[in-house]
């Protein structure tokens, strides 16, 4: 510890620095040596004077000095060592500096304040008797000066407090300020390294976020495009094989292509309308009111769920378990959950395939009596069934040309279930040659999961394939 109370063996921005033998810094070496060298010219005059009081060769006293002096070296590694030289040289009047800056040491370092205060109470009597001792003797050989008797005592005690207390009480002003430094900066260091950890846990959130939004932006054009442009590859197969047979039948196809075609650029251009604008407003800086609510409605109208957070966790294949932190997914209220597709829109999706070609049968299990459209339910429910539907549909048209399906829908108590089948491809028909990227399934496992239900898929024992999904759905007023 230094002379100000700082910390050794550590720089002003808690570097370690190096100084000779025991000592942290080079000006503190500097320092140790000037004050010892004066309390060795100290120790050394008031040696030859108590010599010479003593009746002792001056020799001795210099001798003396020259031992005691020095000692003030290890003030800073050995405290008690100094103080207990300077109680041991106090009757020969020698060592006040050495006493002085002895005890400030010992007071400002890390000893056990009991002992502080017992080297302290003996400095400070020895201090007291030597005074008392030495100005009895000197108003002995004084005839003409009679004082009272209390003003040797007094005079003593006051000399014993002033050279003692002083550098106590500054010593420990020094050391419990040290210490508070000390611990600050500790906590400093402490708060320096969460910040770091927490600025690296942000990043990797940040990224886990970009690839989610990727993985969702991906969903979701899947969802927008893949069934129009699947209808409009099968109708425009349908008008190749019957445009010079049935023209009459081949005008109706291409106008089924034509509307679907745009029915599909239009939620494709909305939606990446609404990407261009949230990327434009990043590259600026600036933040888009209302960017995230335009593309949940713009993949609502399409049939999809989206959600206003990219931190939502997906529980499906292919994606990376949410982080602890991942807020409640928030789904987009208002006006995207009218425009969404939903359960009295699914006779519309099977019409469209049966006008491709595909023999589809749709039956509806636990439908009151007098509710054409069944029961209704949550926006977001009848979305996912409805995109379910879509979705599989679709992988018949593509891996099953010819094959008969049948969409299953049942009500039931709290719950909605839905079922695809579909059977072998009839006439052993090859696979319609639409490229297919293999998220269909995945997409349709995460949003069945995403709203708590259990989604299954697989081949079936007579060679086709099935999809099922129960949500969990209580149902609501209409």
């Amino acid at each position: 510890m230094t002379a100000t109370g700082a910390s050794e063996g550590v720089g002003a921005r808690g570097a370690p620095v190096s100084g000779p033998w025991w000592w942290a810094r080079r000006r503190s070496a500097v320092l140790d040596v000037g004050l010892a060298a004066a309390s060795t010219v100290e120790c050394v005059f008031e040696g030859a004077r108590f010599a010479d009081g003593a009746q002792l060769p001056q020799l001795v006293g210099v001798l003396l000095g020259l031992l005691v002096g020095p000692v003030l070296l290890l003030r800073r590694r050995r405290p008690v060592v100094v103080v207990l030289v300077s109680i041991a040289v106090t009757p020969a009047v020698m060592g006040g500096l050495l006493s002085t800056v002895g005890l400030y040491t010992l007071a400002a370092s890390d000893v056990p304040r009991r002992i502080t205060a017992l080297l302290a109470s003996m400095t400070a009597a020895g201090t007291l008797v030597t005074t008392f001792l030495s100005l009895r003797q000197d108003v002995a050989a004084q005839e003409d000066f009679q004082p009272p008797g209390w003003l040797i005592p007094a005079m003593s005690l006051a000399l014993g407090l002033v050279l003692t207390a002083p550098p106590v009480l500054w010593g420990l002003y020094v050391g419990a300020r040290r210490r508070l430094v000390e611990s600050l900066r500790e906590r400093a260091d402490g708060l320096e390294r969460e910040l770091s950890l927490l600025a690296d846990r942000a990043e990797e959130r940040a990224e886990w976020a970009r690839n989610e939004e990727r993985t969702r932006i991906a969903r979701e054009m899947h969802d927008v495009v893949a069934h129009r442009v699947s209808l409009m590859v099968v109708h425009a197969a349908a008008l190749q094989a019957v445009a010079l047979k049935d023209p009459e039948k081949a005008s109706k196809n291409a106008g089924l292509v034509g509307d679907m075609g745009r029915q599909a650029l239009t939620e494709l251009r909305e939606m990446l309308g609404v990407l261009r604008t949230a990327d434009a407003a990043a590259a600026r800086g600036d933040v888009v009111s209302g960017a995230p609510e335009r593309l949940a409605a713009v993949a609502s109208r399409a049939g999809a769920t989206v959600r206003a957070r990219p931190s939502e966790p997906f529980a499906g294949e292919g994606v990376g378990e949410a982080p602890e932190e991942a807020g409640e997914p928030v789904t987009v209220a208002g006006e995207a959950d009218s425009e969404g597709p939903h359960l009295a829109e699914l006779a519309d999706l099977v019409g469209q395939s049966r006008a491709a070609g595909m023999v589809v049968e749709l039956s509806v299990d636990g439908v009151a009596e007098g509710e054409p459209a069944g029961r209704r339910y949550a926006p977001p429910v009848e979305r996912t069934v409805y995109r379910v539907v879509q979705e599989a549909l679709t992988n018949v048209h593509k891996h099953a040309p010819g094959a008969r399906a049948r969409v299953r829908l049942a009500h039931r108590e709290g719950e909605l279930a839905v079922q695809v089948e579909n059977g072998p491809c009839e006439g052993g028909a090859a696979d319609a040659g639409l490229p297919s990227g293999g998220n269909g399934l995945v997409g349709m496992r995460e949003r069945v999961t995403a709203l708590g239900g259990v989604f299954v898929s697989g081949p079936t024992d007579a060679g086709g394939f099935r999809v099922s999904a129960v949500l969990p759905a209580p149902a609501e007023a209409a």
